[in-house]
């Protein structure tokens, strides 16, 4: 057996590493707020990654659609936390994570289904892979917002992140 980490094991080392070169695309873009971070990675992808905001079905709070041109991050108009979830679906473009291509990410409901939803105390559903996915999509949220906050706390902004580059 390998040491380190196994294929599909949850790596916090692999989030943070993702988190600092975000931070350091950041800093060299001078950007210290959260939409001017996800530009800041689109311009290092050079990928254009857009913000939008539609009617989204309960309990989706955003959602990541891929293009063969573009991402597209939209986030639900009632969304209960609009940085958290950006960063969020941040997190699945950075990591590059497979998605539901555009045209098949929602699902006509009939009646019959419906029903069906409605008559389930709980709603479970095998993500399988999607389950570390969502882990690294939430992790990545957490640290990136943790390091903005800590960044923004006293105005320091884009010289913070440079000191934080610098400390690794």
């Amino acid at each position: 057996m390998t040491h380190g980490v196994l294929a599909g094991a949850r790596s916090y080392r692999r989030v943070a590493a993702a988190v600092d070169a975000v931070c350091a695309v950041a800093a060299d873009a001078h950007a210290a707020d959260l939409e001017a971070v996800v530009d800041a990675v689109a311009n290092e992808r050079r990928r254009v990654i857009e913000i939008e905001v539609a009617e989204l079905p309960p309990g989706l709070c955003g959602q990541r659609r891929g293009y063969h041109d573009r991402d597209v991050i939209v986030l639900s108009a009632a969304v209960p936390n609009r940085d958290w979830t950006l960063a969020h679906e941040l997190g699945h473009v950075v990591f590059n994570h497979p998605g539901v291509p555009a045209r098949e990410s929602f699902m006509e409901a009939d009646d019959d289904l419906i029903a069906y939803m409605l008559s389930q105390r709980t709603h479970t559903v095998d993500h399988g892979t999607d389950m570390l996915a969502e882990w690294e999509a939430e992790t990545f949220a957490n640290m990136l917002l943790t390091r903005l906050r800590v960044i923004n706390r006293n105005d320091t902004g884009v010289a913070r992140l440079r000191f934080d580059e610098a400390l690794g």
